[in-house]
């Protein structure tokens, strides 16, 4: 790999695409979801370096990018840690960040279908979820848990947020992620393609989660509400099956993130 290059000026416009990351998940005047991959940490941008995502830049202090393998074209940037706190906005602890160009969204019956439309298949499902680190544990846990790809309502937040990138370690990269904008008619996709939907609620009259057998509907969509409101009603009527993780009395419920990870352990 050939040296960094030093940037000394925080106004750099080299490295823009790291600059004031405290301003929120896109820059005033563009639209949600619009603005680059930003990756956090030397785990997170190896997972970002192996996935499909086009790497735009990469910016960290002196001797922290000699880890990294970076690929020919990539644009590399060395800065001191006080330079670099300038550029992004706080003291970043993880020394190298990266930037990535999104890729188009996937087809939705191909990723409901996956490459093999007669193997198992499991899918995560997400309603109204805006807490970006919920988000981010949630596919962390979907990619440790054998969960195939995500699907998100229209109202939930952009999963390639850079919270959400590093909460999850950089494994959201590596998950096929679509909306279903049809909301929630559009189940009715998932059921046309073979698959029982499971809507997790503590609702005392939902299924025992262990009941739900996995061996017998090799294709099982788990739907999750944001935490406290939960799926809505209208969620939990378009599903086929409506499930609660029991639990000791006195607990009413899981956070969203933990109870996904039982789910999809459950489900697997």
């Amino acid at each position: 790999m050939p040296a960094p290059e030093l940037i000394t000026d925080p106004g750099d416009e080299r490295v823009a695409d790291f600059r004031d990351l405290v301003a929120g998940d896109r820059r005033p005047g563009t639209e949600r979801g619009t603005g680059p991959v930003i990756v956090e940490g030397v785990p997170a941008v190896e997972r970002l370096l192996a996935s499909p995502y086009p790497v735009r830049t990469v910016l960290g202090i002196p001797g922290r990018l000699a880890s990294l393998d970076l690929p020919p074209g990539v644009a590399a940037y060395e800065a001191d840690k006080w330079v670099l706190s300038e550029v992004i906005g706080f003291r970043l602890t993880r020394g190298v960040l990266a930037s990535a160009d999104r890729l188009p969204p996937p087809d939705l019956d191909a990723l409901i279908a996956g490459p093999d439309p007669s193997a198992p298949r499991r899918l995560a499902v997400l309603e109204g979820l805006n807490d970006h680190e919920n988000i981010g544990s949630i596919a962390r846990s979907a990619v440790a848990l054998g969960v195939d790809g995500l699907l998100l309502d229209p109202h939930c937040a952009d999963p390639l947020y850079r919270r959400c990138v590093r909460v999850s370690m950089g494994h959201v990269l590596t998950l096929p992620i679509a909306v279903l904008g049809d909301w929630p008619g559009g189940l009715d996709r998932l059921h046309a393609a073979g698959y029982r939907t499971v809507a997790m609620t503590p609702a005392d009259d939902a299924v025992d989660l262990g009941d739900v057998d996995p061996r017998a509907h090799p294709r099982t969509a788990v739907l999750l509400g944001a935490e406290g409101p939960g799926l809505t009603p209208q969620a939990q009527r378009a599903a086929q099956v409506r499930a609660r993780i029991p639990m000791r009395s006195g607990v009413d419920s899981l956070g969203v993130a933990a109870a996904a990870a039982v789910a999809f352990a459950t489900l697997r």
